[in-house]
């Protein structure tokens, strides 16, 4: 039989970690911009879910974001897509906003476990060929993830598009 303090000690840390999954569990099954939900078999926890992101600073893009959702694991897999396309006007505007840094911007964030790893979602300007490019990729803060999807919208036929003698 188990001491006394060793379950006490049990029972400290498995209530927190069971309701964090609990409410992790019922917050990705409410979400708003889930349009997809694929099962990978029927014997499998492990589901694609597709969802839909729309860039904040240039409404004009909207992005589906491909990932795993392993419902019961402590962690989804890093593996995910993600493409991107004009859905709307594109102004000179929006353009000006943007963050012109070679690493751009994180304009999307999501939790892919309880502790230390996140999908993100990173903005890119590429002012030479007048391109957004939009990075998926997940963090793991201990060790790093090398997997990612890159997707890229073309300015050419919107609002904001400059010929490259104009581009700074």
């Amino acid at each position: 039989m188990l001491p006394r303090s060793m379950i006490d000690s049990f029972k400290t840390y498995a209530r927190p970690v069971f309701a964090a999954t609990v409410i992790a569990l019922t917050v990705s099954a409410c979400s708003d911009d889930e349009v997809g939900d694929v099962s990978l078999g029927l014997f499998t926890t492990k589901d694609i879910k597709i969802q839909i992101f729309n860039d904040p600073e240039v409404p004009g893009v909207t992005c589906h974001i491909s990932h795993v959702k392993a419902d019961l694991d402590f962690s989804d897999p890093s593996d995910m897509g993600i493409s991107c396309r004009q859905t709307g006007e594109i102004t000179d505007e929006m353009i000006a906003n943007v963050d012109r840094s070679k690493s751009g911007e994180v304009v999307f964030t999501a939790s892919k476990s309880i502790l230390f790893k996140s999908m993100k979602i990173r903005r890119i300007f590429d002012s030479k060929n007048q391109t957004l490019m939009y990075l998926s990729y997940s963090t793991k803060e201990t060790q790093g993830s090398h997997k990612h999807s890159l997707s890229t919208v073309p300015l050419w036929g919107t609002k904001a598009w400059k010929a490259p003698t104009d581009v700074e």
